[in-house]
């Protein structure tokens, strides 16, 4: 696979780390980001990113105009590339079901310009899309176009395990690779035996695709090829756990403090020292921990679309509803409380951010907690975050004050609320000790 050009289409959080990820541990191969927008790929080129992940500025300095192109021409990322990568959005629509409309826009490009490619490429799905869209959406797709699996194109499904601020390592040093493959024709679906003893069973030759396990064996990670559906329901499997762990820690805090007395801090810092979840400690924790909610891009977005697809089909999943329910119904909760403050009160909200050590403000809970006190008639908020500032203001059109220091914030501010667990958070207990708090994070 020595040479062989790795295209990535979508150069967003996942696409460009996905990219510089790949220019990094493959130092061989020709690896080119496409991205539409003239002025974010040109933004990339001067070795700027058009968001915060750490490490991942450093690391496109040192592989741009070496083994990683990038550029907004369609036809130059084309061009000889042997496996292409998209890497694009699949928002919520209004019913919650993913679109996928931008990701079959792209892979009509594609097909229009196939000839550009090497032959039979590799379309390798990295989008987060609900399980049976590739074999009941997007091959379908391209057979109407008039091409055929495995002698036109080979299609696959890749999808990404990457957590915000960590991406890039989580990109280098992954746990899992998880390829989804028809085999050697449309009816290896894999839908036998269901009965799976451990991850050999799973790692099916039946579905190898032979030039993707070669570019993903230097990352030093099980390589598991499964059917299509499987490989999607993986990614979902995933997000919706872990929109279930915070789900569970949040609805555990509701009950605690209705019984009262009950030190939560204490009580999942307790729960946290079970054995059973080892490491030291595993990073799952961060998840089983009381606060406002799940944010951000995908957990609310996938926990949403899986309960859509499983409705559609039939069945309502119980668990995925009260999942989605309790993650609004904190919120509910916490105004409840903070609704007792004098309606003349300064109110500093104390991050911005869905979470720490990111930018990234989509579905932030602060942007929520705002909307509903500025509802309730609270005109005195003042905010500050670390790092996401721009990005809110940007996001949100909130009449609303900004300070850009946490001194100068709990300067300004009579009650505060922690809405975001920034690690400098820490301090407002010691600096401002007989102040009002409501640590929403539990920090």
């Amino acid at each position: 696979m020595k040479n062989t050009k790795i295209t990535i289409f979508g150069l967003g959080f996942v696409g460009l780390t996905t990219a510089v990820g790949f220019a990094l541990k493959l130092k061989n191969n020709q690896i080119c980001g496409y991205e539409l927008d003239k002025q974010k790929a040109q933004m990339i080129n001067n070795n700027k990113i058009p968001f915060f992940e750490a490490g991942l500025e450093a690391a496109l300095n040192s592989t741009l105009n070496k083994n990683l192109t990038i550029t907004d021409n369609e036809l130059i990322a084309l061009e000889n590339a042997k496996i292409i990568f998209y890497c694009i959005g699949t928002p919520m629509d209004k019913d919650g079901s993913a679109n996928l409309n931008y990701l079959l826009k792209a892979l009509k490009s594609t097909v229009d310009n196939i000839d550009k490619c090497a032959p039979c490429p590799i379309l390798v799905l990295k989008s987060t899309i609900p399980p049976g869209s590739l074999a009941e959406v997007f091959l379908p797709f391209l057979e109407n176009l008039g091409l055929k699996n495995n002698r036109d194109f080979v299609l696959a499904n890749n999808p990404e395990f990457l957590r915000e601020g960590y991406s890039l390592d989580d990109f280098i040093n992954p746990d899992r690779v998880v390829i989804g493959g028809f085999g050697d024709s449309r009816d290896s679906m894999g839908f036998g035996d269901n009965s799976i003893d451990s991850i050999d069973s799973i790692d099916s030759k039946d579905y190898e695709i032979p030039e993707l396990k070669e570019i993903y064996t230097p990352f030093n990670a099980p390589i598991i090829f499964v059917n299509p559906n499987t490989a999607e329901f993986i990614k979902y499997l995933s997000n919706t756990m872990l929109s279930m762990m915070i789900s569970y820690a949040n609805e555990m805090s509701i009950i605690a403090q209705t019984i009262g007395n009950i030190d939560i801090k204490k009580a999942f810092n307790v729960l946290h020292l079970d054995k059973r979840f080892s490491g030291n400690p595993a990073n799952i924790i961060s998840y089983i921990y009381p606060g406002m909610g799940f944010g951000g891009y995908c957990l609310p977005k996938d926990t949403l679309a899986l309960y859509k697809k499983a409705k559609d089909r039939g069945f309502e999943s119980g668990l995925l509803k009260d999942i989605l329910e309790i993650n609004n119904d904190i919120i509910d909760f916490h105004i409840n409380s903070i609704k007792k403050e004098s309606i003349d009160s300064r109110i500093g909200i104390l991050g911005l951010s869905f979470k720490p050590n990111s930018d990234d403000v989509r579905d932030s809970k602060a942007g929520l907690l705002i909307d509903r006190l500025l509802q309730l008639g609270y005109k005195n908020i003042v905010a500050y975050d670390p790092m996401a500032m721009k990005s809110f203001q940007k996001s949100y059109d909130f009449a609303i004050e900004y300070k850009n220091s946490l001194d100068a914030i709990l300067q300004s501010c009579d009650v505060f609320i922690i809405a975001t667990a920034w690690e400098e958070f820490k301090q407002v207990f010691h600096k401002i000790p007989h102040t009002k708090i409501y640590n929403l994070r539990y920090m």
